[in-house]
């Protein structure tokens, strides 16, 4: 798998003329539009990339755009891989290492997500403050140790000192922040009520079916990760989960993110 990620990497340096990203940015479901606010240098189908998955959700365009946002080079992928997907964890993981060999040294992942907290409302912006996994953990089998140990830990694996800027920055922008724990499932199905009972008991704010494999495999990599859940509905409550909805939810409350993360951006040390 080392020598796959090394060939994408090298395969993509010559189709971007070296181009050298200092961050990494995961769009989820409806925010794309992020792609937008990014002055673009080089655009990638995923199904012309060697070695990457396709997507093949609604609402996740399939693109690794190249380019300049708050003053930095930062790569996205407009649109990610899923576990429910088919796809193993290897492949749903494989970008975040070919972006790691690219050369970032941070990380910002977004997600639709189901809010559990009560106090949380549609279109929320959640911090994520930690995560608890409840897929198969990316790291199992052997261990790339070039890229990292056999046991990484997990404690703080969502950056404090990134939290607290986005803290400081909503306060000036007028962005309300909830803040909270995502737990990530491996879907397809929106969860039962039971589940989102469950979720709340085990201390999570919000659920949904990604982030988690990325961050774990960021981490193993040393890579700093900053994690936002846009809230596109609220689990305990009695409304059905509706696909169409999330996206439309998403794109609505992806403005307030987009604004959030460039100005991050914008103050990385």
């Amino acid at each position: 798998m080392l020598e796959e990620i090394k060939k994408t990497a090298a395969f993509i340096r010559s189709a971007t003329g070296d181009f050298a990203p200092e961050v990494g940015i995961v769009l989820g479901t409806g925010l794309g539009d992020f792609a937008d606010r990014i002055e673009t240098r080089h655009a990638l189908d995923y199904k012309d990339i060697p070695g990457f998955p396709v997507s093949t959700v609604e609402g996740h365009k399939g693109r690794l755009i190249f380019g300049e946002a708050g003053g930095r080079r930062v790569v996205a992928m407009q649109g990610r891989f899923h576990y429910y997907e088919g796809y193993t964890m290897e492949q749903v993981t494989f970008p975040i290492r070919v972006m790691r060999l690219l050369g970032i040294r941070f990380l910002f992942v977004s997600n639709a997500s189901g809010g559990i907290n009560a106090s949380f409302r549609t279109g929320d912006l959640m911090v994520i403050t930690d995560h608890i996994n409840l897929m198969p953990n990316p790291l199992i089998g052997p261990n790339m140790a070039e890229l990292g140990p056999r046991f990484p830990d997990m404690h703080n694996c969502y950056d404090k000192a990134l939290i607290a800027s986005a803290t400081k920055i909503a306060g000036e922008e007028g962005i309300k922040l909830q803040y909270g724990v995502y737990v990530g499932g491996t879907g397809p199905t929106f969860e039962t009520q039971a589940e989102y009972r469950y979720f709340k008991a085990i201390g999570g704010d919000a659920a949904g079916m990604s982030t988690v494999p990325e961050v774990i495999v960021a981490r193993h990599m040393s890579v700093p990760v900053f994690g936002v859940s846009v809230i596109t509905n609220c689990g305990l409550s009695d409304e059905a989960g509706d696909h169409e909805d999330v996206q439309r939810q998403g794109r609505k409350a992806g403005v307030k993110m987009q604004t959030l993360f460039l100005r991050m951006i914008e103050n990385l040390e």
